[in-house]
């Protein structure tokens, strides 16, 4: 007879991990736990074994192993009971693993010093490129001007943190909406397509640890203020232009930052599941039912 299992996909951004075999409800027949990295992921995800297994399988609570994603990728978590009508209840916790940071990279609260090389450069209709600084207007209040493009740079980045963003152009660009890494640039240039939406945001162990603060004018509107991790930015209807941006970063202090600590999730009775954690805030919760 088959043996029912069940599989969760859990999200990694790069970095180093510990996957580890934390409880099962049988522990005298406790189910094996498989790995492996879906397809889309199978050049990032690489697992270091023992010098003895040649597969990526945890037998039973307490075991673990290491491996590294060079980029965003899928895990592939199966958990397979090895004994006929065996249950398939267990716990795996993915802890990241990291070696610290220079204290160069480190952002004193309240000090700008660490934002000194933060820039935002955008190609603005009928002047063309222009950089600021953090917390400066590109464009904005006193010149409102359409925003056709931006790039963000900050070279004295932390090493943990990730930024991204992308923009909605006004007429379907192959660059719309495709995210971008931190000095690319997202939209055109000199096209007549201005920015009407926009998404930027913080990713990585240490974005915890910040916040955007923006304020984002669009034609006809009053400017907006937002905060917060991700920043979503749009006109009334979706079709204003972009005609100011200014962008700034805000290191947060410990009463603001999110809770890390994890919860169990308690499922429906008869339900199998999966439980996989993510020491890291905000937490990766999953139950597969």
């Amino acid at each position: 007879m088959e043996r029912a299992g069940k599989r969760k996909i859990v999200n990694l951004e790069k970095g180093l991990f510990l996957v580890r075999y934390a409880a099962a409800q049988d522990d005298a027949r406790p189910p094996k736990v498989s790995l492996s990295p879906e397809p889309s992921s199978d050049r990032s995800i690489a697992f270091f074994l023992h010098p003895d297994q040649s597969q990526a399988v945890l037998w039973q609570p307490g075991s673990c192993l290491v491996l590294r994603a060079a980029g965003r990728g899928k895990l592939a978590v199966d958990v397979t009971p090895i004994h006929e009508n065996g249950s398939s209840n267990a716990t795996i916790r993915i802890e990241p693993l990291t070696q610290g940071r220079a204290a160069k990279t480190e952002l004193a609260a309240g000090s700008p010093s660490g934002l000194s090389d933060f820039r935002v450069q955008g190609h603005v209709a009928s002047i063309g490129d222009v950089a600021v600084e953090a917390d400066q207007w590109l464009a904005g209040p006193s010149r409102p001007s359409r925003i056709e493009g931006i790039s963000i740079a900050w070279p004295s980045k932390p090493n943990d943190l990730d930024i991204r963003y992308s923009v909605k152009t006004a007429r379907a660009q192959a660059i719309s909406d495709r995210l971008m890494e931190l000095g690319s640039f997202a939209g055109t240039r000199g096209k007549g397509l201005p920015i009407v939406g926009m998404i930027i945001e913080l990713s990585g162990p240490g974005a915890a640890n910040f916040q955007f603060v923006a304020e984002a004018i669009f034609l006809g509107s009053p400017a907006m203020r937002i905060s917060g991790k991700r920043i979503v930015a749009g006109g009334p209807t979706g079709r204003e232009p972009l005609v100011g941006l200014r962008l700034n970063l805000q290191q947060l202090n410990a009463a603001q930052r999110i809770d890390a600590g994890v919860a169990a999730i308690a499922p429906p009775r008869g339900s199998s599941r999966v439980r996989v954690f993510r020491n890291q805030a905000p937490p990766d919760r999953m139950a597969a039912r």
